[in-house]
């Protein structure tokens, strides 16, 4: 909870009714603050944020950042974009909008309100990266002609009009670089592994695995990814990133699978199709910038994350939560 002397800001959560969106506005306004929730729920779900409609702190607008608006904000959570493959190459024109005309749009709305505001970028700035684990200066190898460079690019480029708002008006910024990261609330379309392997362990079908499953990822639990973010957001105005959040314990997509048949308890069987363009084989986050100037590290294990996951999971596929 907040200090009742410190005063409430008025926070914007951009895709605030999207995963970890969600999660985020729950917590700001367990904090005490007035939030605003922007979302186009293109990829987000009203549902996730049915619980805070009614609260007198928060308000929901369904707006898609392309487009201007006007709002008086302290600070601006910029987490709106389809981040899984099938949603964003489903509209990659969409996407790229969204990472670019989205940030400008952003980055003037905390300009003309002297706000700051956090831009949630992403691992695949690295590509497919020749550096292992991935530290903030390495500079990523991607194809920008891919089937993934409208997500891959567009945020790239969305990094490059944060800092340049930076140097050029004096805009107080802050740049993660979220690593995979996974917990209730996830979308069960969404395409991505850990959503991908519980629904299909709990339907009781074959475990289908990219690639031979030696191709690497480290997961982290939502509750340590919002530690990262809002320990970022709140840092001093001279720390701007770009800072790696995600946990870099390292595990290949076979172990991962193996270990929701095993919470499962499952008969589902594994079984490998090839592997889809540009898709990355290594990836796992350096966090020691985090750790040395955050103060932050993940402490919750890939086990003991997957727990809550796969009990939310549970109650979704048998009609206990609605989205």
């Amino acid at each position: 909870m907040r200090n009742k002397y410190m005063k409430a800001k008025t926070i914007l959560v951009t895709g605030g009714a999207g995963f970890l969106g969600s999660h985020l506005c729950d917590r700001l306004i367990n904090e005490g603050h007035n939030v605003i929730c922007l979302d186009n729920l293109q990829t987000g779900y009203k549902q996730n944020v049915a619980h805070l409609l009614s609260h007198s702190s928060f308000e929901f607008i369904r707006h898609d950042i392309c487009e201007t608006i006007r709002l008086e904000v302290d600070e601006i959570y910029n987490l709106a974009c389809p981040a899984s493959p099938p949603h964003y190459q489903n509209n990659p024109v969409g996407t790229t909008k969204t990472c670019v005309l989205g940030s400008i749009n952003m980055l003037g709305l905390a300009k003309r309100n002297n706000a700051k505001i956090l831009q949630a970028s992403t691992s695949e700035v690295y590509g497919d990266p020749k550096v292992h684990p991935q530290v903030e200066e390495y500079r990523g190898d991607v194809n920008p002609i891919g089937i993934r460079a409208c997500y891959d690019e567009g945020k790239r480029c969305a990094e490059t009009l944060f800092f340049d708002y930076h140097r050029q008006h004096g805009v107080k910024i802050k740049v993660m670089r979220i690593f995979n990261t996974y917990g209730p609330k996830m979308d069960p379309d969404d395409g991505r592994v850990v959503s991908n392997f519980i629904v299909q362990a709990l339907q009781g079908k074959d475990i289908t695995i990219y690639g031979d499953g030696s191709q690497t990822r480290s997961f982290c639990f939502k509750d340590d990814l919002l530690d990262g973010m809002q320990a970022l957001m709140n840092s001093d105005d001279a720390i701007t990133g770009p800072i790696n959040i995600g946990n870099p314990d390292e595990f290949t997509i076979k172990e991962l699978a193996e270990e929701v048949i095993r919470q499962v308890d499952t008969t589902s069987q594994i079984i490998y199709k090839p592997l889809p363009a540009d898709d990355p084989t290594r990836r796992k986050p350096n966090i020691e910038k985090a750790k040395e100037i955050l103060n932050w590290q993940p402490s919750i294990k890939l086990s003991e994350g997957l727990k809550p996951t796969i009990a939310y999971f549970d109650s979704l596929l048998r009609g206990e939560i609605k989205l």
